[in-house]
């Protein structure tokens, strides 16, 4: 068994079609998603990742048909479906059916969900290579709906994925609309400059991930001082270490930024082990 997908009260195996050409989410983007990962049987700020997505629904209008009790719960029993040795991405979906009363707004009262879990291997502590992407930026949150871990959001993200690839590296720090630093394509960032970790403070632009929470909390109780504040390009340029916080990764190290080549250093190794003793305490199985 590859995926395993909750829907409409059952569970099915692999990748059932469920979208049908005149659902809303279908071709106006109202759909929004949540990942978390279990792996040895653990299965870290699974809840955290639960409430947000029930958070993103309500910010795009949709009014979620599930509690984020009741989602923790198919995901733990997704989970102990695939057994202890899998390594896999747990993803929560709500998203639109029929339209409202506006033009292309949403009708809350057809939300829809499901939780699709699938095999997804760890990449954690792998190094990754990272550009500095100029076609895109982070849209403000007058401009996209921000708040929300929302699938309309990547397809900017996307464009500056491809950027990147097409210059050697395999993801982009993107800026925000002040052309400061805001995340990569697909996850939060950390500097350490001196023994002292940075990371992009809010501000309404990206999401402050739940892998970045974790690790930020993690590095704190270990007594290494991280600071939330505004990163510019020039700090990048100037880092001693460059590591990444996400789902698909938790806590990867930077072994290039544009120019320059970067060892895997301490902090972003300690974060590492740090994220990954902490996990393998949030036992499911």
């Amino acid at each position: 068994m590859d995926t395993l997908t909750y829907w409409n009260g059952t569970w099915h195996e692999g990748n059932p079609a469920i979208l049908g050409p005149r659902d809303h989410a279908f071709w106006l983007g109202s759909i929004v998603f949540d990942g978390g990962r279990a792996f040895e049987g653990c299965g870290p700020d699974l809840d955290l990742h639960a409430e947000r997505v029930v958070r993103s629904a309500r910010a795009l209008g949709l009014e979620p048909s599930k509690t984020a009790e009741e989602i923790l719960a198919l995901m733990h029993e997704a989970i102990r479906r695939f057994g202890p040795k899998a390594e896999l991405y747990v993803r929560p979906m709500f998203w639109a059916g029929k339209g409202g009363a506006g033009p292309i707004s949403v009708d809350p009262d057809s939300t829809q969900f499901l939780l699709c879990v699938y095999h997804s291997p760890m990449r954690a502590g792998t190094p990754l290579t990272l550009g500095l992407c100029r076609s895109i930026r982070r849209p403000t949150p007058e401009s996209a709906p921000t708040a929300a871990k929302a699938s309309c959001l990547y397809p900017n993200s996307s464009r500056g994925v491809a950027e990147m690839m097409k210059r050697g590296f395999q993801n982009g720090v993107v800026l925000d609309a002040n052309g400061n630093v805001a995340e990569t394509c697909s996850s939060n960032i950390f500097i350490a400059r001196g023994g002292v970790v940075a990371t992009p403070v809010p501000n309404g632009t990206f999401l402050a991930g739940i892998t970045r929470y974790r690790t930020v909390e993690l590095l704190r109780n270990a007594g290494i001082t991280v600071e939330e504040r505004t990163v510019t390009t020039n700090e990048l340029d100037g880092a001693d270490e460059i590591f990444t916080t996400g789902n698909a990764g938790k806590v990867q190290p930077v072994s290039r930024y544009e120019g320059r080549d970067l060892q895997p250093g301490p902090i972003a190794r300690q974060a590492h082990e740090l994220y990954m003793a902490w996990s393998r305490t949030q036992r499911v199985i």
